[in-house]
């Protein structure tokens, strides 16, 4: 899997990260290729060892609610949940897991994530409905400007009339949103099979008693400090700027779909 540089996601992700007062929300849209190459088709032929790549596998019924998918999780005794509502082959479940290994890394390995956490959406207009919902839930009246440039954006890049949508739905112990302090989440992925794509939309709320900023940004201000220190005690002026910023801000996109 490979992730696509896509301007307008970026301006994007960094309107998806904000502080509404009583909690944080963190939010990304990645576009990955399903073409393989080098590590992945090694990694391909090991989870084909356990099935053919055309093989179905059972799948999870969607979650009947948008909000807290990962409190809505199945029970371990899975036999009183029901029947599996939906299938989809191997090929395409190690798409979506290769998508959050490489989404995740150096964190978290998927793995060994079974199919019965994962779901197949009934419709995309669910979808949209339940990411609508959860993000004016948390963020109101400054999610309308950006509701229509965010489907507009990932309508672009993956066509929606197209594309299968699924959800990865672990239990607690699975779940990288999983730790306290955690309101809700979701995780969604438009597969486009002609295009041979995938666009990877995840989010999630923390409570702001219990968030604290990534040690990632930590060292990274530490680092910058220290650059600016080495440039004074050497006379140099250098340029201004630092290093690229994967959040910058380009033109908006003018929205042309209304959902």
């Amino acid at each position: 899997m490979k992730l696509l540089e896509n301007s307008s996601f970026e301006a994007i992700n960094s309107q998806l990260t904000v502080e509404t007062g009583d909690a944080h929300i963190i939010g990304r849209i990645e576009s990955y290729s399903c073409k393989m190459a080098g590590d992945d088709k090694h990694m391909f032929k090991q989870f084909c060892q356990e099935g053919q790549p055309h093989v179905l596998e059972a799948l999870s019924p969607p979650q009947t609610s948008g909000l807290s998918p990962s409190r809505l999780s199945k029970s371990q005794g899975g036999e009183d949940e029901g029947p599996l509502s939906d299938k989809c082959s191997r090929k395409t479940l190690f798409y979506l897991i290769a998508t959050l290994n490489e989404s995740f890394r150096p964190d978290y390995d998927f793995s060994t994530a079974r199919s019965h956490e994962f779901s197949r959406e009934p419709s995309l207009s669910w979808v949209v409905n339940a990411v609508n919902c959860s993000l004016f839930s948390a963020v109101r009246e400054d999610f309308k400007a950006l509701k229509p440039q965010l489907w507009n954006a990932v309508d672009e890049e993956i066509c929606l009339a197209e594309c299968d949508i699924y959800s990865y739905n672990p239990d607690l112990d699975s779940d990288p949103f999983g730790e306290d302090g955690s309101l809700w989440s979701f995780n969604y992925f438009f597969y486009n099979k002609r295009l041979k794509r995938i666009v990877f939309f995840s989010c999630r709320s923390i409570s702001g008693s219990t968030y604290t900023p990534s040690e990632a940004g930590n060292e990274l201000d530490m680092e910058l400090g220290e650059e600016e220190e080495e440039e004074e005690e050497s006379g140099g002026g250098g340029s201004e700027g630092g290093p690229e910023e994967t959040g910058a801000v380009e033109e908006d996109r003018v929205p042309v779909i209304c959902m």
